[in-house]
């Protein structure tokens, strides 16, 4: 069946820098879009960044934007986000999601294919 499944969270001070990984089986992540979204306590669930299927091309968020950077191993069928100069506001779940196209800024679980159940990031001093 379909797994993705996320790891590399953890607590991290102002400042500092965590790396995430996915790892998916079950569909062709090759050709797939990937996506790393976050929930925060108490708001909706935000978009972070997208890669295309080849890994040549990337878009991010405007607040983490020269912060964050998706990447993608497809020989290892695996995502990734280095995120750099965290603060308490990118404190969250971390998911990572996938799907057949590309979807302009999503904002709803249910507009993507593949799902994780994802790993909590908080930044706090």
């Amino acid at each position: 069946q379909v797994q993705l499944v996320e790891s590399g969270g953890g607590l991290v001070q102002p400042g500092g820098s965590l790396r995430l990984s996915c790892v998916a089986s079950g569909f062709t992540f090759s050709n797939a879009w990937m996506y790393w979204v976050r929930q925060s306590p108490g708001k909706g669930l935000k978009w972070v960044a997208t890669i295309n299927p080849d890994g040549t091309t990337a878009f991010y968020e405007d607040s983490v934007r020269d912060r964050f950077t998706i990447s993608r191993d497809n020989a290892k069928n695996a995502l990734n986000l280095q995120m750099n100069s965290l603060t308490s506001d990118d404190t969250a779940v971390y998911h990572c999601a996938g799907a057949s196209e590309l979807l302009v800024i999503p904002s709803r679980k249910d507009e993507y294919n593949y799902w994780g159940q994802g790993t909590q990031v908080t930044v706090s001093s």
